[in-house]
């Protein structure tokens, strides 16, 4: 699919176009990026072109799991900045999302055993498109709760994934992203 058209950032005394459109529409995926601009002689000054959210990859941590031999595939996301995407690996994004996903299953736990589902591969964090995240991915997990192929679901997942890392850690070291696969 064709990425969205670009969008232009209109601002007047600090006040953008795409503000009040968010009032109306709300829901909207834009990047609230504002310029300083105002308006002088009757013409607008800081016109910015500016792109959808959309354009901006989603980060998503994810966990292939089985509670008490029950599958499970808890996941946790955020959209990412431009400057994020363009980093070597997740940093402090990263890190918090596989926090908050691990503390997650903490609270599951008491379902009954905790066990990985698949492996090394069990604990993944996934820079995808904000259309695969919201569109496939969770056509994928149900799929894969219901009795699917593990190594189709990884499959998959490395086919979508604009780039993707497993999540270590080590005694005394801190969390580690590792390219994946």
């Amino acid at each position: 699919m064709a990425r969205p058209p670009s969008r232009w950032l209109v601002t007047i005394g600090g006040y953008s176009l795409i503000q009040l459109l968010l009032l109306i529409v709300p829901g909207t995926f834009v990047s609230l990026s504002l310029h300083a601009a105002g308006w002088q002689g009757g013409r607008v000054v800081g016109l910015r072109r500016m792109d959808s959210m959309a354009d901006a990859p989603y980060l998503v941590a994810l966990a292939l799991v089985e509670f008490a031999g029950k599958r499970a595939l808890p996941l946790t996301g955020k959209s990412q900045t431009a400057a994020a995407a363009d980093a070597v690996d997740p940093g402090d994004d990263g890190r918090t999302l596989a926090l908050e996903l691990l503390l997650r299953l903490w609270q599951r736990s008491e379902e009954g055993p905790l066990q990985r589902a698949a492996g090394e591969a069990s604990l993944l964090l996934l820079e995808l498109p904000l259309e695969v995240m919201s569109e496939q991915l969770p056509l994928l997990k149900a799929n894969w709760i219901s009795g699917g192929e593990t190594a189709s679901l990884l499959d998959s997942l490395e086919g979508l994934a604009i780039r993707a890392w497993r999540i270590t850690i080590a005694k005394y070291e801190p969390i580690r992203f590792i390219a994946w696969p």
